[in-house]
């Protein structure tokens, strides 16, 4: 998912940004964060349990622009619904207790539960975290570029 260099407040987060960083949260604080959800709102129904399977990774090549499977990933999905509102989550690998926390975490943005705004604020700490990730790579890699300077015949 790339990153964007705008700056994001938790409550302008689009949807599929929320989902990304959901997908890429860590499972402990999803979990907790999942816990204090349903302790505060019965009613949750587990439309499709954590369910594990793959899907394909496509890329494209650079010269002639044709798209191909490059792997196959193992991804788990979930689906819920808590009151009325569907929450939905896929995150690489067989993480059903993340998969699960993150699709409730989902449910509870999408109803604009009590408990939104920290499902927010933990999507902007994934958020941040990213940002801080790519200026690191970046910052070790700016010693190695290599610029050319054209030569006029």
């Amino acid at each position: 998912m790339p990153i964007r260099e705008d700056h994001h407040t938790p409550e302008v987060l689009a949807e599929e940004e929320l989902s990304g960083y959901l997908a890429l949260a860590a499972t402990e604080p999803l979990h907790a964060l999942a816990d204090a959800i349903i302790t505060s709102t019965p009613g949750l129904r587990v439309l499709t349990g954590p369910t594990v399977g793959t899907a394909r990774y496509d890329v494209r090549e650079p010269v002639e622009a044709i798209r191909f499977g490059l792997v196959e990933v193992l991804i788990t999905n979930a689906e819920v619904e808590l009151e009325g509102s569907h929450g939905w989550a896929t995150r690489l690998g067989d993480d059903r207790v993340g998969t699960l926390s993150a699709a409730i975490c989902d449910a509870e943005v999408q109803r604009n539960g009590p408990l939104a705004d920290s499902v927010r604020a933990l999507c902007e700490l994934v958020r941040a975290d990213l940002a801080e990730q790519h200026a690191r790579r970046w910052a070790e890699l700016l010693p190695t570029v290599v610029h050319f300077e054209e030569l006029d015949r």
